[in-house]
């Protein structure tokens, strides 16, 4: 609120009233993918934005109802009970308020960075499948041909080709020219409300063609233009019923929120805390479910033009929902001339939209991320939507904790670069190394999970070369090691002295330090031993070098080399190995 002066609010009114002509479309459509009434996605639209813009961390992310959470809620739902029916509606909000009340605990437990380590192929994957979804469940409107609704994409698809011999024509001619009309709109200008024309053209293509005359359905009235406080009374059954589709639901609405949040808030150099996003979506939603609307999140395509048109403050989304209201009472008793065609158009233009292209085609390059991308999108695609979050969540934690666990060890040795001496991978640079010492660089992981690799790593380096029983450990970038890493660090000291040799450590990190301290691996290294300069380890670890050693080898790849015995008739590293 320091930050609302009479600029902003002029700029965030201006940019909240193209958004507000953007939702009122985007809010009915959503609400019919959702399996709800049009007015609780426009109710969501309102109360979502104005609860998450007061409660937020983001300056111009607009919450509200978004595709990827509509299409749960329905595959959540639609088995449970007939979309639309009194029960479904009660089971939406109890639905939202559970997924709210997850939202609100996540954030008061400050779990913001372990929803970050959820791949957002997850949500790529998620998401094209639930395009594939909704404009499966748009083609028998889209058609003009009644098709039952529920299942798989595959059995929507088989269920519109045993009806393919009673499609309307006016039907199909609505949903083109509204879908032709919305394309050539943003095709013209991002400014434009192109949902919002292609519903006119939609209705004046139903017109003229006299769609009600030609068997096509129109919209209902809106019920209500507000909200109504209402205090849903499920079961027991029903609650424990909705559990599963809560959890994913949270997930994805976090996702969704934190990474447009955070994507904003680094393009315009702003402060922001994923944790207070979490409590602020988790309020939202947990509001939003006593007063008539269904679960929402952060929406990129208003956060985006909210960015565009202008938008200083969160007091944007705020008057947006101002606005919204305002342009319901104007314009909600002429919802009853749109044909339900020209609706089905926007929403198949709104799947289209959900697939990234680009997105998947660079998550391809990836091997890991396409596991993670192809299998959320088969399971969602074949399956179920809700257990495709769980497979993706799950596959995200697996390689997480599979690249955790293979840390890297490179064996490294010095190299001229640009006339200084580097320490660089000997095995890769083909660089010679010194017969005594062992230089060991680990990035990574030093915890119970990745020991074992160590370990083979470690053994393997010292099979390939025996006689290299001085050992220097680069652990420059690691933070902190376990109890099981610590005991791992402690056997490779012991293991070497028995072999009558010497390990110096490099470590920067207090923390580390103190968890060396802390499992006794100080006490065994030997304060004198432990170094914060990698040079300054080499050098010990040179001089720990018998001369009797040095004096016949013909190497001499450090500097300090040099001082050795031996070193007039040493052989140097030639230019070539440099």
């Amino acid at each position: 609120m320091r930050q609302v002066t009479r600029q902003t609010v002029r700029a965030d009114a201006m940019a909240a009233l193209t958004n507000a002509a953007i939702v009122m479309p985007q809010g009915v459509a959503f609400a019919l993918v959702a399996g709800l009434p049009p007015e609780y996605g426009l109710f969501t639209a309102m109360i979502t934005a104005i609860v998450a813009g007061f409660w937020g961390s983001s300056m111009v992310m607009v919450s509200g109802p978004t595709t990827a959470i509509s299409a749960l809620m329905f595959a959540t739902l639609s088995p449970i009970a007939p979309p639309e029916s009194q029960l479904y509606i009660v089971l939406a909000l109890t639905l939202t308020i559970m997924i709210g009340m997850l939202q609100v605990a996540a954030g008061v437990a400050r779990l913001g960075g372990l929803i970050s380590f959820i791949s957002h192929s997850v949500i790529v994957g998620f998401t094209a499948a639930a395009a594939l979804l909704i404009a499966c469940s748009q083609l028998g409107p889209a058609l003009g041909v009644e098709v039952e609704r529920g299942g798989s994409v595959i059995q929507r698809l088989l269920r519109i080709g045993e009806q393919i011999d009673h499609i309307n024509p006016t039907a199909c001619i609505i949903a083109f020219v509204t879908l032709f009309s919305i394309v050539l709109c943003q095709r013209l200008s991002r400014h434009l409300p192109a949902y919002l024309v292609a519903l006119a053209v939609g209705a004046g293509a139903g017109h003229l063609l006299q769609a009600e005359e030609n068997g096509i359905a129109m919209f209902s009235a809106l019920s209500s233009v507000l909200p109504s406080f209402h205090v849903p009374a499920p079961t027991i059954g029903q609650i424990v019923e909705l559990i599963p589709g809560a959890i994913a639901i949270a997930v994805v609405g976090l996702l969704e929120a934190i990474s447009i949040g955070r994507a904003f808030a680094t393009r315009r150099e702003e402060k922001y805390d994923s944790n207070q996003e979490i409590v602020g979506q988790g309020l939202s939603n947990t509001f939003g479910g006593f007063l008539s609307c269904y679960a929402g999140s952060g929406s990129f395509t208003r956060s985006g033009l909210n960015a565009e048109s202008g938008a200083q403050t969160p007091m944007s989304a705020i008057f947006a929902a101002a606005w919204l209201f305002l342009l319901l009472l104007l314009l909600a008793p002429l919802v009853v001339y749109i044909p339900v065609p020209a609706m089905a158009g926007i929403i198949l233009y709104v799947a289209w939209r959900l697939i990234k292209i680009s997105e998947i085609g660079h998550i391809l390059q990836s091997s890991s991320e396409t596991a993670i991308l192809v299998a959320t999108f088969l399971v969602g695609v074949i399956v179920d939507l809700e257990y495709a979050i769980v497979v993706g969540v799950v596959l995200s934690l697996v390689f997480f904790l599979y690249a955790s666990s293979h840390p890297f060890v490179g064996v490294t040795a010095p190299m001229m670069v640009n006339g200084v001496q580097r320490l660089r991978n000997a095995e890769h640079n083909d660089l010679p190394q010194c017969p005594r010492i062992s230089i060991r660089r680990i990035q990574g992981q030093i915890f119970f999970g990745s020991v074992d690799e160590l370990e083979r790593d470690f053994a393997k380096i010292s099979q390939d070369r025996p006689s290299r029983n001085i050992s220097v450990l680069i652990l420059q970038g690691i933070q902190t090691v376990d109890l099981a890493g610590a005991d791992f660090l402690n056997q490779h000291i012991r293991r070497t002295r028995r072999h009558g040799g010497q390990v110096f450590i490099v470590a920067l990190y207090p923390s580390l330090i103190t968890a060396l301290e802390r499992f006794g691996t100080m006490a065994l290294l030997g304060e004198e031993n432990l170094f914060h300069s990698k040079r300054e380890a080499i050098s010990h670890a040179i001089a720990s070098v018998p001369n009797a050693d040095c004096a016949g080898c013909l190497k001499r790849v450090f500097t300090e080399c040099a001082d050795k015995p031996g070193a007039a008739c040493a052989e140097r590293q030639t230019p070539a190995q440099a």
